[in-house]
């Protein structure tokens, strides 16, 4: 069977988990019953054999799919030489007290009588456990495998053959033929059945009710709405938590072993989510994600992560599956995440800015939460001198990165700030002081005169996306020189095909074989920077050039292939979608993230 492209899939999903749903009418991947428990169908990353739930036609057929306008509810529909059908795919939001998790699959006859194939492979720890399945009435089979159960539902005769629950049936014009499957703990009492009509009726309205007070976004607001849907569906509905990415291991290269587990909360990605959600209206979401946030950190400052599980689990150890063969044979496939013990001072900043902006934004506060940024701000005093692995983790030695300590810069500038603007009790004066050493420091060691750029760590002469950022934290003005130079060298070195490039993976170090794909997001940084230059018409054209990407029902991963014209990396990625929506409001509405972000006090020198 061929191997799907990233983009070829969907997501569905419940807020607590999600599934990617491929144009072929199979289900290759879903974490059950959270976005980090081990998969039941991991096809994704291997074989059928490794499970996946497939319904299409037994002909051959032409595929169109659509989500249904403002909604999480995927609508997939094959058209074959004697007639039309439709797959319709959605995750019920669960509700109350159940543990129960159900994903419901409605087949629909349009036209003529089509000939459909089910095909149901549970493989349940990552595609290695073959449960043990018994059916308990006519149209109910029940799978179990130590914690795990799955029960389907369904009117259509199926049976087992070679460890898999198999079935044809015909669907005509005007039926429907609903597949209900729902996962539990295996000891508890066996869930309750759903109505598929009812609960089709529900998701929609929870979809739509849910994105219908979205405000802003202009012409851009279709692309707003999508990204902000699947932000929501990337959401951990219990803690607040977003999750990078539902998936592990799709490859940043193809063949490479760029491949890592995306399925916990980065704190890199605080502010930019924070503001995304505010600047939408969504207050709710964003005050869940700043009380995750705080959370999360509690605890000593110097065990500060920069990611965290989807409750703010700290211990992520990082393994490989030896049986999963990865997508398009990219080894090794990774489960959690080995960066989680890296020193990176760039999350100081990234939390403190997201903070002064829930504070800008009228998002309730705490006392406890002032206390613990006065914690955290007395440890990055003593730490922001050290080496660190960056905002891009590298697995190499840890080096002096620009974008590192100006964002420890911005963590005390924010500071300040927040003494100034809403009366909060701190040495204003003292870390004022402690700014004034980290901008020397920066513009001593991180300026290349000779280039006239920042470059991506003291002593070296190489770019880094992450510089696109210093306007819009604040660090420089827009006009100054030094960025329109940085920008420039950027364009020259870093930007490919259109797109920009994280850094040089040839010559810079990271302790990883070199090669990946230009990452969107960084990409969506140039536009900002473009922005707040006054290059408006190029912030445009970037802009246009980006969300032509988008897949066919409008998904980014995290990476691009400009070569090879396909998505790389995990997928969706919230980072890209995040940064969709910040451009997009930087280009269309009054309250601009990248100004936000940028404000700068009267007396801050710009020498």
């Amino acid at each position: 069977m061929k191997t799907l492209r990233i983009e070829d899939y969907a997501l569905i999903g419940d807020c607590e988990t999600a599934a990617l749903v491929g144009r072929d009418g199979s289900i290759d991947w879903l974490c059950w019953p959270r976005f980090d428990s081990d998969a039941c169908f991991a096809a994704l990353l291997g074989t059928p054999e490794n499970g996946c739930f497939r319904i299409a036609p037994v002909d051959e057929a032409q595929v169109t799919r659509r989500y249904r306008d403002n909604t999480l509810i995927l609508e997939t529909s094959f058209e074959t030489k004697d007639g039309a059908a439709t797959v319709i795919d959605f995750m019920p939001v669960r509700t109350g007290a159940s543990d129960a998790s159900d994903l419901v699959r409605v087949v629909r006859g349009d036209r003529g009588t089509v000939t459909m194939s089910a095909e149901l492979t549970l493989r349940f720890g990552y595609g290695s456990v073959i449960p043990w399945v018994v059916r308990l009435d006519r149209e109910t089979l029940r799978a179990i495998a130590g914690p795990d159960m799955v029960l389907l539902r369904s009117p259509v005769e199926l049976q087992g053959k070679g460890f898999k629950t198999v079935g044809e049936f015909n669907i005509a014009a005007g039926e429907t033929i609903p597949f209900t499957l729902v996962h539990s703990q295996s000891h508890l009492p066996l869930p309750p059945a759903i109505d598929p009509a009812e609960a089709l009726i529900a998701t929609e309205r929870f979809w739509q009710n849910w994105v219908a007070p979205a405000r802003g976004g202009g012409r851009f607001a279709g692309l707003i709405h999508r990204s902000l849907i699947t932000l929501k569906a990337l959401t951990y509905a219990p803690t607040g938590g977003i999750v990078a990415a539902p998936t592990t291991s799709l490859p940043e290269l193809i063949g490479g072993e760029r491949n890592w587990d995306y399925r916990f909360c980065w704190l890199r990605d605080s502010t930019l989510a924070l503001l995304a959600l505010m600047n939408a209206g969504f207050y709710e979401e964003a005050e869940a994600w700043r009380d995750w946030l705080l959370r999360a950190v509690a605890g000593s400052p110097d065990q500060i992560q920069i990611m965290y599980g989807i409750a703010g689990e700290r211990r992520l150890t990082e393994w490989e599956v030896p049986w999963l063969p990865g997508y398009r044979n990219a080894r090794p496939v990774r489960i959690g995440n080995g960066a989680h013990q890296q020193l990176q001072l760039d999350v100081y900043g990234e939390l403190f800015d997201s903070l002064h902006q829930g504070r800008a934004g009228g998002l309730s506060q705490s006392e406890a939460g002032w206390n613990l940024q006065l914690a955290l701000l007395a440890h990055l005093e003593r730490a922001w001198r050290e080496p660190d692995e960056g905002i891009w983790e590298v697995r190499s030695q840890r080096q002096h990165f620009t974008h590192s300590k100006v964002m420890a810069w911005v963590a005390f500038d924010r500071a300040v700030k927040d003494v100034e603007r809403f009366g909060l009790p701190g040495p204003a004066g003292r870390w004022r002081r402690i700014c004034g050493d980290i901008r020397a420091d920066v513009l001593t060691n991180g300026f290349d005169t000779e280039l006239n750029t920042f470059v991506r760590s003291y002593g070296t002469r190489e770019l880094d996306a992450s510089l696109l950022l210093l306007a819009e934290v604040g660090f420089l003005a827009a006009d100054d020189p030094r960025f329109a130079g940085t920008v420039r060298q950027i364009e020259k070195r870093l930007l490919r095909d259109g797109l920009v490039y994280r850094y040089d993976t040839l010559v810079s170090e990271d302790g990883l074989p070199p090669g990946e794909g230009a990452f969107l997001a960084c990409s969506f940084w140039l536009a900002d920077a473009y922005v707040l230059m006054g290059r408006r018409t190029d912030a445009e054209r970037l802009f246009e050039r980006l969300v032509a990407l988008c897949n066919d029902v409008g998904l980014l991963s995290e990476q691009y292939d400009p070569a090879g014209g396909m998505q790389l990396g995990n997928f969706p990625q919230a980072f890209s979608h995040i940064a969709l929506v910040n451009t997009a409001f930087n280009l269309s509405a009054y309250s601009k993230p990248a100004e936000q972000r940028a404000e700068r006090a009267p007396d801050q020198e710009k020498a």
